[in-house]
């Protein structure tokens, strides 16, 4: 049985990276940054009290800031998707031109 080889290198075509390879470094590098997000957590426990309009709470710091990024990423989400949105419709009409 004889294995073709790679023009890219010398490393046989079953061993080059493919992209569910690179998705699993990607999945690696997320299980870190949750580890070091619980850790995060973990540490600053001390309650706080949150004032926010009308309601008014206590909860542990590290969730608090943890809800707040969030919230911020959520926030940021939305012109990024309406771009997204955008250019695919943009691109729909240009192919239905063709």
């Amino acid at each position: 049985m004889s294995r073709s080889v790679s023009t890219k290198g010398s490393l046989p075509d079953e061993m080059r990276r493919t992209k569910i390879s690179y998705s699993w470094i990607i999945l690696l590098v997320g299980v870190l940054l949750l580890a070091f997000l619980l850790v995060f957590v973990l540490q600053n426990l001390d309650s706080v009290r949150i004032h926010f309009l009308t309601a008014d709470f206590t909860m542990p710091l590290g969730v608090a800031l943890l809800l707040a990024a969030i919230g911020g990423a959520l926030i940021a989400a939305v012109p990024f998707s309406a771009r997204i949105l955008q250019l695919r419709r943009a691109t729909r009409k240009e192919r239905r031109w063709r």
